[in-house]
């Protein structure tokens, strides 16, 4: 089956960086969209980030566009988001997704449109 695996997540002083990995095995990720959601205690999962498979289109959820930076490597089977400038309230549990539709769909912000999910990766950002 397919299989997601984040990395890449810790503690981190606000204005750092962190670069996220999500490792995918068991598909075919070149025929994925990837994206990336993430979660802070108490709320609802969020999206943040869309590449779609050839990585020739990417989309940004307002709260961190121009900040966070999503990425692929179709020959490693990896997404990446690189994140700069990190706030406080970037704090939270950060997800990957993959959908099998490989392009992006117009609810491509929507949790339902992906397949598969793996595990999240905590990020806390501190003050």
């Amino acid at each position: 089956q397919v299989q997601l695996v984040e990395s890449g997540g810790g503690l981190v002083q606000a204005g750092g960086s962190l670069r996220l990995s999500c490792a995918v095995s068991g598909g075919t990720f070149s025929r994925y969209a990837m994206g990336w959601f993430r979660q802070a205690p108490g709320k609802e999962r969020n999206f943040i980030a869309i590449i779609s498979w050839s990585g020739g289109r990417t989309i940004y959820a307002d709260s961190v566009k121009g900040r966070f930076t999503i990425s692929r490597d179709n020959a490693k089977n990896t997404v990446y988001l690189q994140m700069n400038s990190l706030k406080p309230e970037d704090t939270a549990v950060y997800f990957c997704a993959a959908d099998r539709t490989a392009y992006i769909s117009s609810y491509y912000n929507t949790e339902y449109q992906y397949d598969y999910w793996g595990q999240g990766t905590q990020v806390t950002v501190s003050s």
